[in-house]
């Protein structure tokens, strides 16, 4: 592995990244710390070969600035900060009524917005492309049309704020999207 601020000679930009050689060891018990790679770039276009480059190397981290970094990594200690408080109820998403609950409160979702909250949290700190929320959502294969799931995005947003969860959709910028503070979040299948 290359050190910190060496930078890696086939990733432009000083990423850190593991040799080819190396493995990461997939046996190491949840209590143990594991790699994560974080990588910066502004570059949209960086932030996506950097992720196709680094697939299934360890978790990576994907950030378009410093200040990005900081809030995200300020998060736990916010939350820890607040565990004096009730922990918020699970946000759940059934699919047989097409509706989504938070504790007493129920909203019901249309198609579109059930299909693409279940995206959402399907895949834990997964960045969803436009498009593969499209292809996903729409069933639209090979198109891009940014402003439907901006529009549904936007919708989704106000019924999670109105149904009182604390999970939010959050553009990663020149990625896609994805959903946080999701931890509890589950589907209810018929």
């Amino acid at each position: 592995m290359t050190r910190a601020g060496q930078g890696c000679p086939s990733i432009p930009g000083g990423a850190v990244a593991e040799d080819d050689e190396a493995t990461v060891d997939r046996g190491v018990p949840a209590d143990e710390p594991f790699p994560l790679l974080i990588a910066v770039t502004s570059s949209p276009a960086e932030r996506i070969r950097l992720a196709e480059r680094l697939d299934g190397i360890a978790p990576l981290l994907l950030v378009a600035d410093l200040d990005e970094l900081r809030r995200l990594i300020a998060a736990p200690q916010q939350v820890a900060a607040t565990a004096s408080e009730p922990a918020p109820a699970a946000l759940v998403i059934d699919s047989a009524r097409s509706s989504a609950r938070c504790g007493s409160r129920e909203i019901d979702l249309t198609r579109l917005e059930h299909d693409l909250l279940t995206c959402l949290i399907s895949e834990p700190v997964h960045v969803w492309t436009y498009a593969e929320l499209h292809r996903s959502v729409w069933g639209d294969e090979g198109r891009e049309r940014k402003a439907d799931v901006q529009s549904l995005v936007k919708r989704l947003r106000r019924k999670l704020h109105d149904l009182g969860t604390g999970a939010t959709i959050d553009v990663v910028r020149g990625v896609g999207l994805r959903m946080t503070d999701h931890q509890q979040a589950r589907v209810e299948r018929a």
